[in-house]
């Protein structure tokens, strides 16, 4: 979990400049490539357990939450946005 979210926040960080969503899908889908497969390899490799299937369905649902998160990620960025220029306009 903490190599995964060290490369979520670097990839952040790199890409925070560009177009709006650019930066929070980018760095969420290495973050949970990385976080999926070693967190799934560790746990059940060598269990005879069908893990490869089991991740692909988990990084599934992870991009889907991802993709789904962009909407309230958007609100809020506005909503700052909009605060931001009221106190500096009054």
């Amino acid at each position: 979990f903490l190599v995964a979210q060290l490369v979520d926040i670097e990839i952040f960080q790199g890409l925070r400049n560009k177009v709006w969503f650019i930066a929070p899908m980018t760095s969420s889908i290495f973050g949970s490539i990385i976080d999926t497969f070693l967190f799934f390899s560790i746990s059940f490799l060598g269990t005879g357990i069908p893990w490869v299937t089991l991740a692909f369905g988990d990084l599934l649902v992870k991009f889907l939450m991802a993709l789904l998160m962009l909407i309230p990620f958007r609100l809020l960025i506005f909503r700052i946005k909009d605060m931001n220029e009221k106190k500096y306009m009054a």
